[in-house]
């Protein structure tokens, strides 16, 4: 457990969490992308991947910015949110119904995501901090068009899901 003293400290704990859960989700995305049968949804994950790399790297700019280094945290809630991934990507379902399924799942992922980097850019902005705003906001920015790129998927898939009423053997 870290001592937040200051406003900075818990910029810091913030930003190495956002680590963590950035991580951890490069880990994730490669599953999903094999889980997923929609071409998009499939193009989507992988295209995530790269931009969750990127998003490591401003993670650690920020931190190199305010004098730290990366590491020392998990994400407990990146964590439990990659698990509700697995079981998602496990569940036997007809293909559109688990696409579906794999679409909430990182529509959770990222509404986290996008609190995270907002409460994070908060601080920075209370500290004065213009630069650690700055790589924040561009990804926050691209947090909420991945969040807006599922749901334009989510719109095909779950009307494909329609099809299945529940009765068909998977």
């Amino acid at each position: 457990m870290s001592s937040l003293k200051s406003l900075k400290d818990l910029l810091v704990d913030e930003l190495k969490d956002l680590h963590s859960a950035e991580q951890q989700l490069t880990k994730a995305l490669p599953k999903m992308a094999k889980a997923a049968s929609d071409p998009k949804l499939k193009q989507g994950f992988t295209d995530h991947l790269a931009q969750t790399r990127e998003h490591l790297e401003r993670l650690e700019q920020a931190l190199d910015h305010l004098g730290e280094k990366a590491g020392g945290k998990t994400c407990k809630a990146m964590k439990g949110l990659v698990e509700e991934g697995a079981e998602a990507i496990e569940e036997e379902a007809p293909p559109a119904i688990k696409d579906a399924n794999l679409i909430g799942a990182a529509q959770r992922v990222e509404h986290y995501e996008m609190a995270a980097y907002g409460t994070s850019r908060s601080f920075a902005q209370a500290l004065g901090e213009t630069a650690v705003v700055e790589l924040l906001t561009a990804t926050y920015d691209e947090e909420v068009a991945t969040d807006k790129k599922l749901t334009a998927v989510s719109k095909s898939v779950n009307k494909a899901a329609l099809a299945f009423d529940g009765d068909d053997e998977t």
